[in-house]
């Protein structure tokens, strides 16, 4: 723990105003409002500012903390979290989660998502309004150092924004615009406890490598240093929405909800056609590529030939082509084989395969109580016969009916013992179908949808 520290010369109220002010831009009307509280200098500040405005503001106060476990110290801070909201009469929630090792993912970004999902998940079932952060403008201008750094457009440049509605939240950021020592001056003045997290000081993390040699050199020679990169990253966002409303404005004769127009994107301009496909991305809530697979990405959806087989993979999805359009759509799940069980739909990977009963036009009962079902994914060269015409590929027949390829091989197959007897959106083959009048089943196949 820590006590206060010496005040420098800064407007220390200037915290207040920009939480009041932010509260009043983002809820008019009030509400209950969380924040995100980790027990450090900047969230306890955040805590007390958001405390004394709430009165005026019409806002009911709750604080959310998350437990990383990544520190020996974790349980303590939560504690002392507890602690501070119990001294000021202030709810408090609380969760652990654990953070998944993934592969090209540093520890850094996957604690972030985690505590995300976390104040995510507390907000909905405590019904809050919005979340406050307590990111300020010595955070924003690292954010923007880093993102150069990677090479970022627009979008990554302009960093964090004071207001956003994601996951089903809406995040609130008032002190962008505060730096560092004005949050410290507030601090010393309101007398503050807060924890130190040890992690801050280790140079492992990139942010802490830039905060410690980095910024140190800028600031003898950018005297507007953070305030002139957060100015940056305002101006950045401004760029961002017009490349999103230029991008809705292609969209209106390529995008129908699900896909895109190829021969709109082959008309485009390549600049125009990569801001087109980055925003389609987007909209299907997928991370954004680096600009090399962007590229890739937008070559090989443009050139590829009608209805061949293009499988883009990209943050757990797959990019496909279908009869002129761009899809975005889940991977076929691997071989799976499920035993029919009478009256019970089947649940499969990607959905759900029913049997209701009919009278005649599908496959007879009769089959089902005499051999072994089972539903499976395709194998190639299998054939149907339809309608007493001649054997046919299977992969053809659904073709003919629309299917895009992706979803060709996963289609489920009803077998009756080893013999394929139908496949979902193709049909039924002549010798299981069922006389006029018989019991029989149809096939009710329900996909799920990207």
């Amino acid at each position: 723990m820590a006590g206060s520290r010496r005040s420098p010369p800064a407007d220390a109220g200037a915290v207040t105003r920009a939480v009041a002010d932010l509260v009043a831009r983002a809820l008019p009307a009030g509400g209950s409002v969380a924040v995100a509280l980790s027990g450090g200098r900047d969230s306890s500040a955040l805590l007390d500012a958001a405390s004394r405005i709430a009165g005026d503001a019409r806002i009911t106060l709750v604080a959310f903390h998350v437990h990383h476990g990544l520190s020996a110290n974790a349980g303590q801070w939560a504690q002392f979290c507890q602690g501070v909201c119990d001294a000021g009469g202030i709810a408090f929630a609380s969760r652990e989660v654990a953070i998944a090792r993934r592969p090209r993912v540093s520890i850094e970004a996957a604690a972030r998502d985690a505590r995300y999902e976390a104040l995510a998940a507390l907000a909905r079932e405590n019904d809050v309004a919005a979340v406050m952060l307590a990111h300020h403008a010595d955070d924003q201008a690292e954010t923007v150092l880093l993102q150069l750094l990677r090479g970022a457009g627009p979008r990554g440049l302009s960093a964090m924004p004071a207001i956003a509605d994601e996951r089903g939240v809406r995040w609130l950021r008032p002190l962008l615009d505060i730096p560092r020592d004005v949050i410290e001056a507030y601090v010393a003045k309101q007398r503050l406890r807060y924890v130190d997290d040890d992690s801050n000081a280790d140079p492992r993390y990139r942010r802490n490598a830039l905060r410690e040699s980095v910024v140190p050199a800028l600031r003898p020679v950018a005297p507007g240093y953070p305030r002139t990169l957060v100015r940056v990253a305002r101006l950045q966002a401004e760029s961002a929405k017009l490349l999103d409303a230029l991008a809705e404005l292609d969209a209106r004769s390529a995008f129908d909800g699900r896909s895109l127009d190829r021969a709109v994107l082959r008309a485009l301009d390549a600049p125009r056609a990569r801001n087109l496909l980055r925003w389609f991305l987007r909209r299907q809530r997928l991370a954004a590529p680096s600009a090399a697979r962007l590229a890739q990405m937008l070559r090989q959806v443009t050139e590829a030939a009608d209805d061949s087989q293009v499988a883009l993979v990209h943050d757990g999805i797959e990019l496909g082509v279908h009869r002129g359009r761009v899809f975005a759509h889940r991977p076929a799940p691997l071989a799976y084989e499920r035993p029919w069980r009478d009256g019970d739909p089947i649940d499969l990977p990607h959905g759900t395969l029913a049997f209701a009963p009919a009278l005649g036009t599908a496959i007879a009962r009769r089959h089902f109580d005499a051999s072994r079902v089972t539903i499976r994914t395709g194998v190639p060269g299998e054939r149907l016969r339809l309608d007493g015409r001649a054997r046919r590929p299977v992969s053809d027949l659904l073709r003919e009916a629309g299917v895009p390829a992706w979803e060709r091989g996963a289609l489920p197959r009803v077998y009756c013992g080893d013999v394929l007897a139908a496949v979902a959106c193709a049909g039924v083959d002549t010798a299981f179908d069922a006389r006029p009048g018989e019991s029989a089943f149809a096939l009710d196949w329900r996909p799920l949808r990207d």
